[in-house]
C-alpha cells in the first residue's frame, strides 16, 4: 500500500512536470531526479522509521500497563490464587520488564522518534515547495511564468531543505559560505538614501573614506606614572606642613 501511494504521487507530479513550460537551459529531468527522487527517498525512510517506531512504542505502552496489573494480582491472598501462581507472576513480570526495556532502548539507540518526525517534516516541505513552484504561489507568486530565475530559486530551495535534513540527521553543521558584512558599503548606501530623501547634506564621505577612517593612534612615547589627583597633592602638602611645624616646635623647645 505504501509503495502504491508513493508511485501514485510520483505519477501525478511526473505528469505535471512534463506539462511545464520551462525556458531554454532549464532541465525537466533535473527536477525529476532531484525533486521526485528525494521525495520518494524520504518517504521510504519515513515509512521504515514509522513501522518500527509504532511497534516499539506499542510494546512499551502495553507492557507498562500490563506489568503493574500483574504485580497487583500478586498482592492478593495466596489461598485464593492458583497453584504456582507466584512463579508465573515472577517470570511474567520479568519477561515483560525485559521486553519493555529492550524496546525503549531500541527507540533511544536508533532515534526512531526523532527520525520519523524529521523525515515526515522533510517530505511535507519538499511537496509544499514543489506545488508552490508548479502553481507559482506562495514563495513564487511574484513570478508571472516559469522563467529561469524561478527555476533557479526552486532548485536552491530544494537543496536548502536537503541540507537542513542532513544537519538534523547527523547532528552537525554543514559548511555554509556566509558573506562578510560590508560595513562601509552598507553605510554608503544608507547615506545615499538619506541624501535622496533630503535628510542629509551633500558632503558625505565615499566608501574609501569610510574604510580609511581610523581612530587616532595612541601616543605611547610619554612614559612615567600618571598624574596624582589634587586630593593626594593636598594631603602630601598638609603632611609636610605638619612635619615642619613639629620640627620648629622641637627646635624652639630645645633653645
Amino acid at each position: 500500500m505504501e509503495d502504491k501511494k508513493n508511485n501514485y504521487f510520483t505519477n501525478r507530479v511526473d505528469k505535471v512536470i512534463n506539462e511545464l513550460k520551462l525556458p531554454e537551459g532549464a532541465n525537466k529531468e533535473l527536477i525529476k531526479l532531484r525533486f521526485l527522487d528525494e521525495v520518494e527517498f524520504y518517504e521510504k525512510k519515513r515509512d521504515y522509521a514509522k513501522r518500527f517506531y509504532n511497534i516499539f512504542r506499542f510494546t512499551v505502552t502495553t507492557g507498562s500497563i500490563i506489568l503493574p496489573a500483574i504485580l497487583s494480582i500478586g498482592q492478593m491472598d495466596p489461598n485464593k490464587l492458583p497453584t504456582n501462581f507466584d512463579q508465573v507472576t515472577y517470570w511474567s513480570s520479568w519477561s515483560i520488564s525485559l521486553i519493555v526495556t529492550i524496546s525503549n532502548g531500541f527507540l533511544q539507540l536508533f532515534s526512531l522518534d526523532k527520525n520519523y518526525f524529521n523525515y515526515s517534516l522533510t517530505v511535507e516541505q519538499l511537496k509544499t515547495e514543489g506545488w508552490q513552484f508548479f502553481g507559482l504561489s506562495g514563495k513564487y507568486e511574484d513570478y508571472k511564468k516559469h522563467d529561469m530565475k524561478s527555476y533557479k530559486t526552486f532548485c536552491k530551495n530544494i537543496e536548502n531543505i536537503k541540507r537542513k535534513q542532513i544537519e538534523n540527521e547527523y547532528n552537525g553543521k554543514a559548511d555554509s559560505k556566509k558573506k562578510n558584512f560590508n560595513f562601509a558599503g552598507e553605510f554608503l548606501k544608507f547615506k545615499k538614501q538619506m541624501k535622496k530623501s533630503g535628510n542629509l547634506n551633500d558632503d558625505s564621505d565615499s566608501e574609501e573614506d569610510v574604510e580609511n577612517k581610523k581612530p587616532p593612534p595612541i601616543n605611547n612615547s610619554q612614559s612615567g606614572p600618571p598624574p596624582i589627583p589634587n586630593r593626594d597633592h593636598d594631603e602630601d602638602n598638609k603632611s609636610k606642613e605638619d612635619d615642619k611645624l613639629i620640627q620648629e616646635t622641637v627646635t624652639d623647645g630645645s633653645n
